[in-house]
């Protein structure tokens, strides 16, 4: 009855493997200086960009994103996920340590094609990662496990992001995610994660 409760997929982590737990901490880690994509369009609409602008270089993002997700994919499966889902994170701190001195459209465009490259190599592969480490048998519970606590991560990042702007100025909501993401994608370097 306790497998079946609301929480109960919470019991999963006792059974996990080792490389499973050494992985979400870290990935937990970067939804929790993810906040929401709205933070982006807001920065932009702060540095002067129109309405119109805006809608376009988001259109742009979304079309980079489709573009390179099967890329991404195919070199995630080429030549690992670990190093794909890294170099995704450096493409988010790039990003988001340039957002707040940026002012020029073709500038926030080069920034959102960036982006829509961190995306592809993230999303996805984060979850292909997961996949490889987990049982045959318990893969759907551990992307549960992951999927559901990782929101909660991103909601707070979002609050987060409000407080800090709101605070301390926008650049500050930017900076504080950017670097922390790239010393998280330094950390990511560092440890070993091997399948089991």
């Amino acid at each position: 009855k306790e497998k079946n409760s609301l929480f109960g997929f919470l019991k999963y982590w006792n059974t996990a493997s080792k490389s499973y737990k050494t992985l979400i901490p870290a990935l937990l880690f970067f939804a929790l200086l993810n906040s929401s994509d709205t933070f982006l369009l807001l920065m932009m609409k702060h540095q002067g960009l129109t309405d119109v602008q805006l809608i376009m270089v988001y259109i742009f993002y979304n079309i980079i994103f489709a573009v390179v997700a099967y890329p991404a994919g195919y070199i995630g499966d080429k030549f690992g996920l670990k190093g794909t889902f890294i170099f995704g994170c450096f493409l988010f701190a790039v990003v988001y340590i340039s957002f707040p001195f940026t002012h020029s459209i073709w500038l926030f465009g080069l920034l959102f094609f960036l982006y829509g490259m961190y995306a592809a190599s993230n999303d996805g592969i984060a979850r292909a990662w997961i996949t490889n480490l987990s049982h045959k048998e318990h893969t759907a519970t551990a992307l549960g496990f992951y999927s559901s606590i990782s929101s909660i991560c991103i909601l707070i990042a979002s609050v987060a992001g409000g407080l800090l702007w709101d605070h301390f100025g926008a650049a500050t909501a930017f900076l504080v995610p950017g670097i922390g993401v790239m010393l998280l994608a330094v950390y990511m370097s560092v440890i070993k994660i091997k399948n089991e």
